[in-house]
């Protein structure tokens, strides 16, 4: 009798309980592929077919049986089969040149999307008047530095010390005239004290003309005495000059002398050194030289073009940490007559560039010293209006007419 752990022949009948038959043998599991014939003999042998799978060659492996993964799977790439894990995707079957326009593409349009987003926030008034005047060629800006202290905190009046004066009144007045194909840029001081008719008012000096009737009565007042047509206003504060110097670090400038002002908030070596807002507003304010307004006049320029020539520059205009800061400050408290796109504002910015790297001319109106009495300045009557005959026809400017004062 066959012990425990011996089992029977395959194919006899095992002895049990009255004599009953051992149960038939365990079927096979099936295999994957063609049968092995020396694993499965039950199978059978068929002479035929295993000539014919010789014939075949080898048997291929399993890894070469496995189905083709189609293109959707998701670590394929494509036709191509190559997954994420071996650098596959779109992207990387495209040429440099291809990849290097997507790159610029996205680039311009989040520029114009920031452009229109800037447009949206530019605070816009009615500047410019309506009556008939002369026409002119070219641009012609009217820039506008207010001193009125509406909407400065008790805490920025004291740090940018700008006193305690009620009402509007302008600190500055540029004249920007951007040429035509061909034509000059000149950017013109206008001294705030200058005598001229304001119209509808007599004689006045110019500054008192915003404060009379605001932006368009001072744009007539500009436009009567030049003859010439203004065609954009724009006008920015206190607080908002200072904002733009600070959001691109500060602007360096050079002093011949040192200037101790202590109403303009400054106490600036000689030297060269970086003014920061409140500095750099205080350098453009101070009137404390001796022949005052004129030498004002003469800062305010040297300091706009070296304002311009830091923001239009390399390290400003590719860091987003200093050119969004930037435009926000300036766009946030710049006033602009209602006709003013940021692209005008582009087109100016360009002129300032130019202006600044010696592209253009910067002078001051033609003034009359023998009859300037008073504190006011009085407009040479001939040369001041062969100066703005040539800006009024896009002409350059002669030269005798050009002045540094």
């Amino acid at each position: 009798m066959p012990g425990r752990g011996r089992k029977a022949p395959r194919g006899t009948p095992a002895a049990g309980a009255g004599g009953a038959a051992a149960s038939p043998p365990r079927a096979q599991p099936t295999r994957v592929g063609a049968p092995d014939w020396n694993r499965d003999p039950q199978v059978g042998f068929d002479p035929s077919v295993a000539r014919e799978a010789r014939e075949q060659g080898p048997r291929p492996s399993w890894r070469e049986r496995l189905p083709e993964r189609p293109e959707w799977s998701r670590s394929g790439a494509g036709s191509g089969g190559r997954g994420r894990g071996r650098g596959g995707g779109r992207f990387a079957h495209w040429s440099w040149p291809k990849r290097i326009g997507a790159v610029l593409a996205v680039i311009l349009l989040l520029f114009v999307g920031f452009g229109i987003y800037l447009d949206t926030q530019m605070t816009r008034i009615q500047a410019l008047p309506e009556y008939e005047g002369s026409s002119s060629s070219g641009t012609n800006w009217l820039i506008i530095g207010s001193d009125s202290r509406a909407g400065l905190s008790d805490t920025a009046a004291q740090q940018l010390s700008t006193g305690e004066v009620d009402g509007s009144r302008t600190d500055t007045m540029m004249l920007v005239h951007v040429g035509g194909f061909g034509g000059q840029t000149s950017l013109t001081s206008l001294p705030r004290d200058s005598i001229l008719p304001i119209p509808g008012h007599g004689r006045g000096r110019l500054n008192s003309a915003y404060s009379i009737g605001g932006p368009e009565l001072l744009t007539q007042t500009v436009e009567t005495a030049a003859d010439i047509e203004i065609d954009h206003y724009a006008e920015i504060g206190f607080e908002g000059f200072a904002g733009m110097v600070d959001a691109i670090g500060g602007v360096d400038m050079c002093l011949d002398d040192a200037i101790d002002d202590p109403k303009a908030g400054i106490d600036l070596p000689a030297g060269c050194q970086t003014l920061d807002g409140p500095q750099a507003l205080g350098f453009v304010r101070t009137r404390a030289f001796p022949n005052a307004d004129l030498q004002r006049i003469q800062n305010q320029r040297k300091f706009l073009s070296a304002l311009v020539s830091e923001a239009a520059s390399p390290v400003t205009l590719l860091n987003p940490f200093r050119i969004v800061p930037f435009a926000n400050s300036a766009i946030g408290t710049l006033t602009v007559d209602d006709s003013t796109h940021i692209w005008n504002l582009a087109s100016l910015g360009f002129a300032m560039r130019s202006l600044s790297g010696g592209g253009g001319v910067t002078t001051t109106v033609p003034i009359d010293l023998s009859s300037s009495v008073s504190g006011g300045v009085v407009w040479n009557k001939q040369k001041s209006g062969q100066f703005f005959d040539a800006i009024r026809d896009d002409e350059e400017i002669p030269q005798d007419l050009i002045t540094g004062g």
